[in-house]
């Protein structure tokens, strides 16, 4: 099957699991782009509140912002998979998610500062209707997979009017459950209506494991950014840091570039080979994205430590590059190495993590997590690929 023919609007039908050739779009790597906008904006006030000893606080806000970044392009991207008819509504659908984006980037401050949600709410709301409008285009032109878009567009209209609802909350009700319940119900709308009759949506296992490994690389770039940014600032203050800059800045440096090999090392789209593991798949990686871009975070801190920027000690300092890192290991091994391999080997990644929390307690976190990765990926590329896959 070619891909579909341009014009003004287009059916949207399903297209074919099996369709060659299917690679990401320019659209799509546009709406990608334009979200590392909010993965950047999340991810600064994560390393100024570790930094100013507000850890719990800068967590709490990150993990749910990111949330609403990740879920809000994990929808766009399987439904592009299986309903991108790349007509000019699309286009111009696909706009308005992304306009959703650059407003919800925009409410991050007053979110982390204030703990108002309102500008966030807004923007999420906006790329969530805006993948209403997709789903109803969709339920009218596949016939065999209405009840599965009627479903999709129902479930997520009654959660944004759960989202929009929360503003008027009493301050004094809890935050966190509240948001909890809400996040339960959104990623339950995928679960409930892809099981709906003629489901699930077609969607292409190559294309979506290309597109979620473009995000890895994504929010991976953002962490060189953002690290750089705060190396290159630290630097303009005079000679007196550069020896410990440098040493921080190749460190971090391999750190990512590790972190990036260990991800690719595997092929993921024969992982998705049922409802279920795609479900799992899919969401495990909340934690894959959200511990990449947090890793520019912890970079950030240990400038700021290094330079006597920060008022926190050096092993909270190590942490906050260290805790993202082993989580970042423990689900790729979980959903990328864990399904494809058996025997001593399954053991490297998950003791790699527990190493890597150690290393805090020592005073050279970074050089010792580099080293740690560089014989992770040492022993994965000599040793692991010599045990055949299981799939």
């Amino acid at each position: 099957m070619t891909s579909p023919t341009r014009n003004w609007l287009t059916p949207m039908r399903a297209r074919d699991t099996d369709e060659p050739h299917r690679v990401s779009t320019p659209l799509e790597l546009f709406f990608d782009l334009c979200f590392v906008v909010a993965v950047a904006q999340a991810a600064a006030p994560l390393h100024h509140s570790i930094a100013e000893h507000h850890v719990l606080h800068g967590l709490r806000g990150y993990l749910m912002v990111f949330f609403a970044i990740w879920w809000a392009w994990m929808n766009f991207t399987w439904f592009a998979s299986a309903y991108d008819t790349d007509d000019d509504v699309y286009r111009i659908t696909t706009f308005v998610q992304i306009a959703g984006a650059l407003v919800l980037a925009a409410g991050v401050g007053p979110a982390f500062e204030h703990n108002d949600f309102r500008v966030i709410t807004i923007g999420y709301v906006i790329m969530r209707l805006a993948l209403v409008a997709q789903w109803l285009r969709a339920a009218r032109s596949d016939e065999q997979r209405r009840s599965v878009a009627l479903r999709y567009a129902i479930g997520v209209t009654v959660v944004q009017i759960l989202w929009i609802a929360r503003l008027w909350v009493p301050e004094s009700w809890p935050v966190v459950p509240v948001f909890v319940v809400l996040a339960v119900l959104d990623i339950a709308v995928p679960v409930w209506a892809e099981r709906a009759p003629g489901g699930p949506t077609t969607y292409h296992r190559h294309h979506i494991a290309e597109r979620y490994g473009l995000f890895t690389i994504i929010v991976l770039g953002e962490s060189v950014s953002a690290a750089t940014l705060a190396f290159r600032g630290a630097l303009d203050e005079g000679s007196d840091y550069t020896g410990v800059l440098l040493r921080l800045a190749v460190a971090g440096a391999v750190i990512v570039f590790a972190l990036w090999w260990l991800y690719f090392d595997r092929s993921a789209h024969a992982l998705l080979t049922t409802l279920r593991t795609s479900i799992l798949w899919g969401y495990g990686h909340y934690f894959i994205f959200a511990a990449a871009a947090a890793v520019g975070a912890g970079l950030g801190v240990a400038v700021d430590h290094a330079t006597h920027h920060a008022e926190i000690s050096a092993t909270p300092a190590g942490y906050a590059i260290a805790v993202p890192v082993a989580v970042y290991l423990f689900f790729v091994w979980l959903l990328h190495i864990r399904p494809h391999q058996s025997g001593p080997m399954l053991l490297a990644f998950p003791l790699a993590a527990v190493l890597a929390l150690l290393t805090p307690l020592t005073h050279a976190t970074l050089e010792l997590l580099a080293g740690l990765l560089v014989v992770l990926v040492a022993v994965n590329v000599t040793l692991g690929r010599k045990i055949p896959d299981r799939i």
